[in-house]
């Protein structure tokens, strides 16, 4: 009960801290300075730090098992998921054929909303809340297992999958993905081929190392939206091993009863958050004009004249630089995480290898990656999202009103900018808040000492406050309207 508490008593100092963004390409100027946010934010976190320090315990004697409670298959369960699958597997080919064959316009397409919004978006807030149903829903996972059933040994696959690939092929993936998201020329056919593409990957990788070790491991949104799911309080798809059961527990257990078994699931989380941060951070006026208006004068060092005297030219060198910083910073997130880790091994004489640190405190980082992911992307769901319910109607935009919603929610639901921001920053917060609690968890349980436990986490508040401040600085900054892309 003392814990719980705890928590209330964090997110009650959180919640009043909250300030404004961008969003939609307008402006909203701060009630009080920047600088102001970012010592109340960083205050917050100082705070949530010490309340943790007193109300985290050691458990006494061996630590006991998490509690959850194990949820039964029924008959009726069994139905509607085996209804669900086939539901699934047909909104897959609806989205290969409208991205192929319906209407040009993206906004007239139920492909591009129906996979960026409602799936990638939709479904990852929904995973954070209501668990991992993806696990069963997945229709690359469906398709590969109807195929298996006809070809006997296809699921099995070829070759053993090699334990030290562990997550990376899901790595790489979603570093494909975010590249085409953001560099892509953003009309339904690319959006059909690359799906197209993705469909087929997905069934040979199967034919070569078994359907179980790909989808546990390589594809992308099967090991995306399980670490999401273990902010849930519903346990779903086996996140640690593929017979644990569903079960109910508390929210947030699953950051801190168990650790990624590969480092590539660790740079994978790091990734996540990278991504989103560089998402957010290409988009402001201030990341374009360090390259267009060269104000150090290294891109006209390279090109060997300004960039705007040259644009075609200059457009190659700014995807190039773009794709480097998309590519090189899960390595830098790394490095500070690591960074931090040695220093608190060193604070806290730790002889526990720095890789097993890596681990441990893995997990703790999913409900930052989450609050950025929301604070980001979220405002896309009341603009674009919506417009779901009309595009079912007319998917492929040839003016069809199958069920009679083709002319409901089109309009894009636009909030105050003061309440996007407001938002933006408590979201950030509370985030953040949740990893320092989570992570003293941790700490707890890994270090020998209330003392070594609390040093051990001096190191990364310091960068999780580095992180926060960073964060609120790029939502506060201004958007552009061309990204010269």
């Amino acid at each position: 009960m003392r814990c719980f508490f705890g928590i209330g008593l964090l997110l009650g100092a959180v919640w009043p801290l909250a300030a404004s963004a961008h969003g939609f390409g307008r402006l909203y100027n701060l009630p009080v300075p920047f600088w102001l946010y970012a010592w109340a934010a960083s205050a917050a976190l100082l705070v949530s730090f010490l309340l943790a320090l007193y109300f985290v315990r050691r458990p006494e004697g061996p630590e006991p098992e998490p509690t959850t409670r194990t949820i039964r298959s029924t008959g009726g369960w069994v139905r509607l998921k085996s209804v669900l699958q086939v539901l699934s597997v047909g909104l897959l080919v609806l989205c290969i054929a409208t991205a192929l064959w319906g209407n040009r316009d993206p906004y007239r397409n139920f492909s591009m909303t129906f996979f960026w919004i409602v799936c990638l978006l939709g479904l990852t807030y929904f995973t954070a809340v209501a668990g991992n149903v993806y696990a069963y829903l997945n229709p690359w996972s469906i398709l590969t297992g109807w195929l298996g059933r006809l070809w006997p040994g296809y699921a099995r696959g070829a070759w053993v999958y090699p334990k030290w690939l562990g997550d990376w092929p899901a790595l790489l993936l979603l570093l494909a993905f975010v590249w085409f998201e953001l560099f892509g020329r953003g009309i339904p056919r690319q959006l059909g081929w690359l799906v197209l593409v993705y469909t087929l990957m997905n069934v040979t990788a199967v034919g070569l190392v078994g359907r179980q070790a790909w989808f546990r491991h390589g594809e992308l949104f099967a090991v995306y939206l399980r670490l999401v799911g273990r902010l849930a309080p519903l346990r779903l798809g086996g996140e640690d091993h593929l017979r644990q059961p569903a079960a109910w527990r508390w929210p947030g257990a699953g950051l801190v009863h168990s650790r990624p078994a590969h480092m590539a699931t660790v740079v994978f989380i790091l990734a996540m958050l990278s991504t989103t941060a560089f998402d957010g951070l290409r988009a402001t006026q201030w990341w374009v004009r360090l390259f267009w208006s060269d104000p150090t004068g290294w891109v006209e060092a390279l090109m060997g004249q300004r960039p705007m005297q040259n644009i075609i030219e200059a457009r190659r060198w700014y995807l190039a630089w773009e794709t480097l910083w998309l590519l090189s910073l899960p390595g830098i997130y790394f490095a500070a995480y690591a960074g931090s880790l040695q220093v608190a091994r060193w604070m806290t004489g730790s002889q526990r290898p720095l890789r097993a640190l890596l681990l441990d405190f893995a997990y703790p980082l999913l409900p930052i990656a989450l609050a950025y992911h929301v604070t980001h992307y979220a405002t896309l769901v009341l603009t674009q999202g919506r417009k779901i319910v009309s595009l079912v109607s007319d998917p492929f935009g040839w003016g069809w009103d199958l069920f009679g919603t083709a002319m409901t929610w089109r309009a894009p639901f636009l909030p105050e900018m003061s309440w996007v921001w407001h938002s933006q920053v408590a979201l950030i917060l509370i985030g953040h808040v949740a990893g320092v609690y989570a992570s003293h968890r941790v700490a707890v349980r890994v270090f020998e000492t209330p003392r070594s436990a609390a040093l051990s986490q001096i190191a990364l508040l310091v960068l999780m406050v580095a992180m926060t401040v960073s964060g609120l600085w790029i939502i506060a900054q201004p958007l552009t309207v061309e990204r010269m892309t």
